[in-house]
């Protein structure tokens, strides 16, 4: 999902279409379902080839109440709007924990969000781009009056903006991110920070951090458009994102994670953020000002049973079955996390225009179970009017599952699958569902719990005008949950 949803497009034909995610959000009623979840639906029949199935595109609607601000957040240093009074956006710039890693050049320097149409701003932050020496920022022709600045999104998570000197003609965009108050109960900015720089650095997956400020980092600008609903349904974009998924799941573990061992009794991602998300959860119902209904339809306490006894069963499951790999998995990729470039460069894989954001969730997990968050991401629609339902109509069919799992398969790293033939392509493939269908009610639970942890101020009344219905969202994925454990025939009750 792209959680905490901020989506970057661009304003102007400078600026293209770009977006790292805060979950855009709407209150809305919750819809009810009643259809059984496709993800435990027909097995793949085996196919004698293994020839590409045209899958149609679908229509989607654009609108987002998360989309760009008008030009008039478009700043340069001679803008009438440059002066050293604040201006009122909702960014907090309370304080926010120093975040460095080890590779990174850092600046001392704080910026304030709020006051980036100022003069000082600009001059501060032209000194965090120098000292960085952020690619071709350290040209003295330079000047703080030159810098452009675009505000593309704000909220208490982040305020991210782009980056630019026009007279200069050959300076590169940049992304600029500006850290808000970090709750701490979600996302550990240190450790996204780590793996962002090893992935880029590494291995060229995700964009490059140029460097570090004392509260934010600067980022590579792509350009490119960001992924739709109806672009996960195209079978062509849906091979390429099995092949970088694949890419992604090739990573070395202890590279991003240095502490974790791959044995099946290590601590997986989704194991230990319900685990360390659940008294967050349990707080938030348990104010004053939760509604009595919600906190008896979520029932947490009946919720942590059923996860225990599916965890029991998953693990039943893989000691007669085997395990499902476990990989460093991206955890979140829904459409709004996946880019796609307006240009590659000659001689790359076509798969290579796809290009994955956001690694807040970034962890080690099954690889079944990332490629079952994903296929649950077919069924949701962050811009239409209800973005906190999921549609499990919409669930990929066996046929556009095989076609992932063909892509997916085909570019693992040698070694870590025998799929050499059609023949072993089709077991791999058979294997990999019934992997992906024993996985798929652990991505409900996870983000049941976040959706929980993420209506917190809303509950609080503090966030007076939500855009997105968290727990409904959350009720929503506790429904699907249920509903999964149901038909693998795990019981509520012992």
């Amino acid at each position: 999902m792209g959680k905490l949803t901020t989506k970057f497009h661009s304003a102007s034909t400078f600026y293209h279409r770009f977006l790292t995610l805060v979950r855009p959000t709407r209150l809305s009623s919750l819809a009810t379902q009643n259809e059984m979840s496709p993800t435990l639906g027909p097995d793949l029949a085996p196919s004698p080839s293994l020839a590409p199935y045209n899958r149609p595109v679908l229509s989607s609607n654009r609108s987002s109440t998360s989309s760009l601000h008008s030009g008039s957040d478009n700043v340069t240093g001679s803008s009438p709007a440059y002066s050293t009074s604040s201006v009122s956006i909702p960014f907090d710039d309370g304080d926010v924990d120093v975040v460095k890693v080890e590779g990174l050049r850092h600046s001392n320097v704080r910026l304030e969000a709020r006051r980036f149409k100022t003069a000082p701003f600009m001059g501060q932050l032209l000194d965090i781009l120098r000292t960085i020496r952020a690619p071709s920022w350290t040209n003295p022709a330079i000047t703080a009056d030159a810098v452009s600045i675009q505000k593309v999104s704000g909220s208490m998570t982040n305020a991210v903006f782009f980056v630019s000197c026009p007279s200069v003609p050959s300076t590169s965009i940049l992304l600029l991110r500006i850290y808000g108050p970090s709750s701490g109960s979600l996302i550990s900015r240190p450790r996204e920070l780590q793996t962002l720089h090893v992935l880029s650095s590494r291995y060229r997956i995700g964009p490059r951090v140029y460097g570090t400020f004392e509260n934010g980092r600067v980022e590579e600008y792509f350009d490119a458009t960001t992924l739709t609903a109806a672009d996960l349904r195209d079978e062509k974009v849906s091979a390429w994102i099995g092949a970088r998924m694949a890419e992604l799941h090739g990573v070395d573990i202890k590279a991003v994670e240095p502490t974790v061992s791959e044995d099946i009794d290590w601590m997986i991602a989704v194991t230990r953020n319900i685990q360390s998300w659940l008294g967050y959860a349990r707080e938030v119902l348990a104010l004053p000002t939760a509604p009595d209904a919600v906190s008896r339809g979520l029932d947490l306490d009946l919720f942590a049973q059923e996860w225990e006894r599916y965890m029991d069963w998953v693990r039943g499951q893989e000691r007669h079955d085997g395990v499902s790999r476990r990989v460093f998995a991206h955890n979140d990729t829904q459409y709004g996390n996946l880019l796609r470039l307006k240009s590659l460069r000659p001689g790359m894989p076509e798969h290579r225009q796809i290009i994955v954001v956001d690694f807040e969730y970034a962890a080690l997990n099954p690889a079944a179970l990332d490629i079952a968050n994903h296929f649950h991401e077919w069924t949701a629609n962050y811009h239409d009017d209800a973005p906190h339902v999921l549609r499990p109509a919409l669930y990929p069919s066996p046929e556009q599952r095989r076609n992932f799992y063909s892509s997916y398969l085909r570019h693992l790293a040698p070694g870590v699958s025998s799929a050499n033939s059609h023949m072993d392509l089709d077991q791999e493939m058979a294997k990999l569902e019934r992997e992906v269908q024993a996985w798929s009610p652990a991505s409900h639970a996870m983000w049941t719990v976040w959706g929980i942890v993420q209506a917190r101020e809303i509950v609080e009344g503090k966030d007076k005008d939500p855009e997105f219905d968290y727990l409904g969202y959350a009720q929503c994925r506790m429904d699907s949950f249920r509903r999964e454990i149901r038909a693998l025939g795990i019981g509520c009750t012992p």
